[in-house]
């Protein structure tokens, strides 16, 4: 389960990056709060900044759960292919929107799967 544990404050780390690199991207591109539009390069940041937010609210319970029914490594291992996504999703976004598919199918793989075998580990154990 430990690997878990770092796992998933990896992915709270890189969470926190995204949010500090839009608040930074904010203040350059004079984006006044509450504003959540503006500049595009302000836009992708905070685009990128909150779709991670809503994959994590799938991505940690599930690790959790699958690491707990299935198999930690297993839990772990997928974890970091989600991080590894939302790292490509960010990094394709910020050039170019369009192309943000590759990083966006990495996760939600990465998310599928740790449903899955969440699921089915817990269903085994009935």
């Amino acid at each position: 389960m430990q690997y878990v544990a770092i796992v998933t404050l990896l992915l709270l780390v890189q969470y926190t990056v995204y949010t500090l690199l839009c608040g930074i991207a904010r203040g350059q591109d004079t984006v006044v709060a509450p504003a959540t539009s503006g500049d595009e390069t302000f836009e992708r940041a905070f685009r990128v900044q909150m779709n991670t937010l809503e994959q994590m609210a799938v991505t940690i319970p599930a690790m959790w759960i699958c690491a707990y029914y299935f198999s930690p490594l297993w839990a772990a291992g997928l974890g970091a292919v989600f991080m590894l996504g939302r790292l490509v999703y960010r990094q394709a976004y910020m050039r170019e929107p369009s192309s943000r598919g590759t990083g966006m199918i990495i996760g939600f793989l990465a998310n599928v799967a740790l449903v899955v075998l969440g699921f089915w580990g817990a269903i085994g154990q009935i």
